[in-house]
């Protein structure tokens, strides 16, 4: 399963700039089968969704069913979407055929007003493709392993996920954090993990040194690169995947818990 992360600048809250830059990029891409942006793709992380917000028949949404469509790609990031009043910093995960599924950010950056601004989600989404599950986050909720930690099935101790994807917005100034919560993650859940952020000056100023990175279910370093525009590519090894949890399987022995 490939899987490629676009490391991209945002143009601050202009929509229309940001999915033309992104075309651009789709169409020199060549390969993925997964493509993964960062939150808030259309906008940069802003605290302003009243003249940002869509609906999930919006403009932003039909971009990605039209990419995933000609370029035969799964497709996801997340966006500012409305519904019944309410603004959602939600990742969609959109397929080929235009069908899709999406999650509501969990946990809302309170430093930020976040959670002022947007309602936070309360279901996890894990999604299937090609044998491979992936479970999608979005930037904070990479702080909260409770959330993230694999339930093995109780009977064949099946592992819920194999690839967690995060995308984000994440400043410079706690980069540290974020490469060692995603490394964290990886080892925790013996899976592999994509961690997709942004780079550049967003509109308060605040600059992103990217550091989207991609980890091995051991917590090796697959791919990396910071204070640049990129594309990440890695080829997901299941045998690779198997052989790890098969050789110490460490899930086996995790305190059981599940959410209610």
């Amino acid at each position: 399963m490939k899987i490629t992360a676009i490391q991209s600048d945002l143009f601050w809250e202009d929509k229309e700039k940001n999915l033309k830059m992104f075309e651009a990029k789709l169409e020199a891409l060549e390969g993925a089968q997964i493509v993964v942006l960062p939150e808030m793709f259309t906008t940069g992380f802003t605290m302003n969704p009243g003249p940002f917000a869509e609906t999930m028949n919006g403009n932003t949404v039909n971009w990605m069913k039209k990419m995933a469509a000609e370029k035969k790609i799964i497709l996801t990031g997340s966006v500012i979407i409305e519904e019944d009043g309410k603004y959602y910093n939600r990742l969609i995960w959109m397929l080929p055929n235009g069908s899709y599924g999406y999650y509501n950010k969990r946990h809302l950056f309170a430093y930020g007003g976040e959670h002022e601004r947007y309602t936070a989600g309360n279901r996890r989404l894990i999604a299937s493709a090609n044998g491979w599950k992936f479970n999608l986050i979005v930037c904070y909720d990479l702080r909260f392993p409770v959330w993230i930690r694999q339930t093995p099935d109780e009977n064949n101790k099946v592992p819920e996920y194999d690839v967690l994807i995060v995308v984000a917005n994440w400043p410079e100034k706690r980069v540290n954090a974020w490469k060692q919560l995603l490394i964290s993650r990886a080892i925790e859940n013996q899976c592999y993990v994509v961690g997709v952020n942004r780079v550049g000056t967003d509109g308060n100023g605040i600059y992103y040194s990217g550091a989207s990175m991609m980890i091995g279910p051991t917590g090796e370093v697959l791919e990396s690169v910071e204070n640049s525009e990129a594309m990440l590519t890695y080829n997901l090894n299941r045998e690779e995947l198997h052989h790890v949890r098969k050789r110490f399987p460490f899930l086996q022995d995790a305190d059981r818990f599940r959410f209610i």
